[in-house]
């Protein structure tokens, strides 16, 4: 079965509350008062709905396997879990939960009880909730019902920013803005009080819930520096040269192995590879706190992440886009074409290398940018990333159109299809394949 867009959007909301609803009701009875669990302020939890949406898309074709579907229903809970945690420890430098006193369980945020739990929901929701709550959109009238959803979307994403800026702020707990330089202290000065006020609300009902956060963390920004640490600045350049040096991998990988120098770039301007800039970030993000940790416990988290992310990337750019962008149905020990063992082991060298060498190297070149020059660039490329982003998600959402025959009727199709027409997609993205 397909699903569209609004489809998995309702069913994502729909999980949240659900999630929410657990949350608040396990946390409450516990501490015998209400408690408003979750990093949104709103009535939601986003982990709870992005892993049914996940399991929604990704085990389609495994309904009618129960043991399999249970599988890939413990599998995937499983590794959203642990992604989240580990995110929000990034966050405040505490663990939100900790499993650590319980039997069979990994780094303290996951564990094997709770992954047979989540396996067995996961498995009831894609058998049997999911045609419920799909069966009661349908009864709703359009397009009222349509638009309230995505309404209710962009609300959460809101609360979701504001839940960030709270978060970051309790780890920094300083009492006044950081004065590192003279044009970060004017931002700051402009921002701090109404910034404040945005948050304050939703940092004090973080704190109740999560009492752990509100111990002080060590700062991770600090004074002197462009970008020191691992704040947004850092995550940025490190996104966006791993865009590139991703594309330039590719490039020679496949000069090297096909015989041919074809387009590996993700986006219609410039040699970027959003996959390879995004995966340099999560894995910053997710496993630079395990530096220090023996090279083969990268290697294996690094593989087994690697896959499932790519595993993630394909399915949503298939269902977003209409296109296949890579398969790998001929190479042994795949799945579904989606990834294979090789490839997997590839991500584990890469998060190897990365960690242990890459990162150091380019994290002291980012932070010898002069900051009143690093802010200015930064902006700058933030701005034409997100242009880049846009126009190619328009173009390559025309070019699926296009291959079903469907004419240009608005003005932004007529402008896509005059400037993006099929031989400049094709030289962009030569391995696209209408699914």
């Amino acid at each position: 079965m397909d699903y569209t867009i609004t489809e998995l959007t309702w069913l994502l909301l729909v999980y949240s509350l659900s999630g929410w609803i657990i949350e608040t009701a396990v946390g409450s009875i516990k501490t015998r008062k209400f408690i408003n669990r979750g990093f949104s302020t709103g009535p939601f939890c986003l982990v709870y709905g992005a892993a049914a949406v996940l399991m929604t898309v990704m085990l389609k074709d495994l309904i009618d396997n129960p043991l399999f579907l249970f599988i890939g229903c413990g599998i995937i809970a499983t590794v959203v879990e642990w992604f989240t945690g580990k995110i929000l420890e990034r966050l405040n430098s505490h663990k939100w939960w900790d499993y650590s006193g319980k039997k069979w369980n990994f780094d303290g945020y996951i564990c094997l009880p709770y992954s047979i739990l989540w396996a067995v929901l996961g498995v009831l929701s894609v058998r049997y909730i999911n045609e419920l709550l799909l069966m009661f959109y349908k009864l709703m009238p359009e397009p009222f019902f349509r638009i309230f959803i995505w309404c209710l979307a962009v609300l959460i994403l809101l609360d979701l920013a504001l839940s960030l800026a709270a978060a970051l702020h309790i780890k920094r707990d300083t009492p006044a803005p950081a004065a590192a330089t003279r044009a970060r202290r004017k931002a700051a000065v402009l921002t701090y009080r109404f910034g404040l006020a945005i948050v304050g609300y939703v940092e004090r009902r973080m704190k109740k819930a999560y009492p752990v956060i509100i111990e002080k963390a060590e700062a991770i920004e600090k004074e002197g520096k462009f970008a020191e640490g691992c704040g947004f600045y850092k995550l940025f350049w490190l996104f966006f040269i791993g865009c590139i040096l991703g594309d330039i991998t590719e490039t020679l990988f496949c000069r090297l192995t096909a015989g041919v120098w074809m387009s590996r770039s993700s986006l219609v301007w410039g040699p970027f590879s959003i996959v390879w800039g995004f995966a340099i970030v999560l894995a910053t993000i997710l496993l630079y706190k395990d530096r220090d940790k023996p090279d083969r416990h990268l290697f294996l988290v690094g593989t087994f992440l690697g896959g499932a992310y790519e595993y993630v990337c394909s399915v949503l750019s298939e269902l977003v886009f209409g296109k296949v962008f890579w398969d790998y149905s001929k190479i042994p020990f795949n799945l579904n074409g989606r990834v294979n063992l090789l490839y997997c082991f590839f991500w584990g060298i890469a998060a190897v290398v990365w960690i242990k060498g890459l990162y150091p190297l380019l994290s002291s070149l980012i932070e010898k940018i002069r900051p009143l020059w690093g802010y200015i660039i930064t902006w700058i490329l933030v701005a034409f990333m997100a242009a880049n982003l846009l126009v190619s998600a328009l173009a390559l959402i025309r070019y699926d159109q296009r291959d079903g025959g469907a004419p240009a009727q608005s003005g932004w199709e007529h402008i896509i299809d005059t400037h993006f027409d099929d031989e400049r997609m094709q030289r962009i993205y030569p391995n696209a394949i209408s699914k």
